[in-house]
């Protein structure tokens, strides 16, 4: 068996990443989603969170948000909306909105849009972890 995998990450904009690693922990719709070498085939939906993969030893963080993961054995494609590595993260930014949305969500407003204040929280909340743990 191989001690390693094709990782591709793509966007709409850009490839991110297209290496070979030698795992990838993913988050799932369900909950993260660790992949070794020679994992079983699916197909995942991507909830926001922090993709981490290890590339020759060495351990490297993205922050996603939504898209699907296609698993095969040689192979993990994901197609995400946004992937951002630590350096193209705007902390200033990603602070703002996670100030809005937690603004939102504790307004008591009856016309607040839960679930968007909801995804823009955990959003901000990712690109904050991803970015804070590269420093």
């Amino acid at each position: 068996m191989a001690d390693t995998f094709q990782l591709e990450i793509v966007t709409p904009e850009k490839k991110v990443v297209n290496v070979p690693v030698e795992e990838v922990q993913i988050p799932g719709r369900n909950g993260y989603l660790g992949v070794l070498p020679g994992h079983a085939p699916l197909i995942t939906e991507l909830a926001v969170g922090e993709i981490t993969y290890r590339e020759n030893t060495t351990e490297q963080r993205l922050a996603v948000a939504w898209g699907f993961a296609e698993v095969l054995p040689d192979k993990v494609t994901i197609l995400a909306e946004t992937a951002e590595r630590p350096y193209e993260i705007d902390v200033e930014r990603a602070r703002k909105a996670k100030v809005r949305a937690e603004q939102r969500l504790s307004s008591g407003d009856t016309n607040v849009d839960v679930e968007r204040a909801l995804n823009a929280l955990h959003r901000a909340e990712a690109r904050l972890d991803v970015a804070q743990k590269n420093q």
